[in-house]
């Protein structure tokens, strides 16, 4: 007799495929982790190595300095400037003595430019190299123009000075010419009258290379006039650090009695090497601390009591 389970098969589970099938889950998983962390301190390292090379391709590939602007570039922005259909502006030629200065400047060129004019945008063009900073006596018009023109670099000042008091301005810094207002010094540490002390500090430590005073605006007696602005530079140029030991300042308006006196002043008929139509161009050689006069030879006549007049 057969037993009746005899066609009945038995299986059983043994406990070490159990734990077979477990151990292979687990090295899976320790596969996998470990995989994880090495994908993500190559992607770590990557990503850190990747901006240092492209930054070193890019300064290999780049050239050395953005070459100057071409003569016939220069004089189309000239002409085009000089003809714009309004009053106020420079003519051709006195946009041209100062473009030609630019145009031979060692960049990067400094340039400083006292008053935001219809040449503001030139003068930014032309000095593409450099860097140009413009100071004006309106804050609001200066943070309007910034704001249109984002290149702009202008800052606003404020002057204490007026045009009524030229003579005794003149006077005083004679008088104080080897204390507050000596020719070589750091005016952002000076209490002389007529030096701008309150521009930003790195004014007083870049080595200008072209100056150009074309502001305050107004022209009145009540006015600040431009005898600070003309004194600043002159004590700039003569005290600058580094650079070319020459600085070229042009003054515009120069035709006027104001900024005639201050310039024969402060900048000195010696330096004078031309003029056109209005515009008078200086060029100052670096000054010695030891030296209390601004000019070798001076032989301009005390202003007059009206100083507003032109």
């Amino acid at each position: 007799m057969k037993n009746g389970n005899g066609n009945t098969k038995l299986i059983l589970l043994h406990p070490y495929i159990q734990k077979q099938g477990s151990s292979n889950r687990l090295w899976l998983l320790a596969f996998l982790s470990i995989f994880t962390i090495a994908f993500l301190i190559t992607l770590i390292y990557t990503r850190n190595s990747i901006p240092t090379t492209v930054a070193a391709v890019a300064a290999a590939a780049a050239p050395s300095g953005t070459p100057p602007l071409a003569k016939p570039v220069v004089d189309a922005l000239v002409h085009y400037a000089s003809n714009y259909n309004t009053t106020g502006h420079m003519s051709n030629a006195e946009m041209k003595m100062i473009s030609d200065v630019l145009r031979k400047c060692s960049p990067p060129c400094n340039l400083l430019v006292f008053g935001l004019t219809l040449e503001t945008l030139l003068w930014k063009a032309l000095n593409h190299n450099g860097r140009t900073v413009f100071i004006d006596e309106n804050r609001y018009y200066a943070a309007y123009v910034e704001e249109k023109h984002p290149g702009i670099e202008a800052y606003d000042v404020q002057y204490t000075t007026k045009i009524s008091e030229m003579n005794e301005l003149i006077a005083y810094a004679k008088e104080t010419i080897r204390n507050e207002c000596r020719p070589f010094q750091n005016l952002l540490f000076s209490d002389c009258k007529l030096g701008l002390n309150d521009l930003p500090n790195h004014a007083y430590e870049l080595a200008w290379d072209v100056i150009l005073i074309d502001g305050p605006r107004e022209y009145w007696p009540e006015a600040p006039g431009r005898m600070s602005p003309i004194f600043t530079a002159g004590v700039l140029a003569r005290s600058k650090k580094g650079g070319s030991p020459k600085t070229h300042v042009f003054v515009h308006d120069f035709n006027r009695k104001v900024e005639r006196i201050s310039s024969n002043e402060f900048l000195c008929k010696d330096n004078l090497v031309e003029s056109q139509d209005w515009l008078g161009h200086f060029v100052l050689e670096r000054g010695d601390k030891n030296v209390f006069q601004f000019c070798r030879s001076h032989s301009s006549s005390p202003p007059s009591s009206s100083s507003s007049s032109s």
